[in-house]
């Protein structure tokens, strides 16, 4: 799989679930690249913007799209990369926001 037809088969299945990507298409494709090179590193497309230990079983959490996805973008309107967002951010109604590191301590590697 490329990047372009995994930006496709994200978009499709994300969007109706009201998840965007971000509209910085450049970031968008940082990130997407990342998600593959992780895919082929560990066969999973852990989140780019954590560290993972490698092991499926221990990643779980952070295979994108993440399980702190739907908060995070629910609370901040982003993702904890951006690569998600809400309608409303994306359309400059909600304004750019840190969102916090929601995994927790002992679930993270190092």
């Amino acid at each position: 799989m490329n990047k372009e037809e995994l930006y496709q088969m994200l978009q499709k299945s994300q969007e109706p679930k009201g998840f965007f990507f971000n509209k910085d298409r450049e970031l968008v494709n940082d990130l997407l690249n990342s998600l593959l090179i992780n895919k082929e590193r560990y066969g999973y497309m852990s989140c780019p913007c954590r560290l993972a230990a490698g092991e499926r079983e221990k990643d779980k959490d952070i295979i994108c799209p993440c399980e702190y996805r739907d908060p995070d973008v629910h609370e901040y309107g982003s993702c904890y990369c951006a690569l998600y967002v809400s309608k409303e951010r994306n359309e400059g109604k909600m304004e750019d926001a840190v969102v916090p590191e929601r995994r927790p301590p002992e679930k993270r590697p190092f």
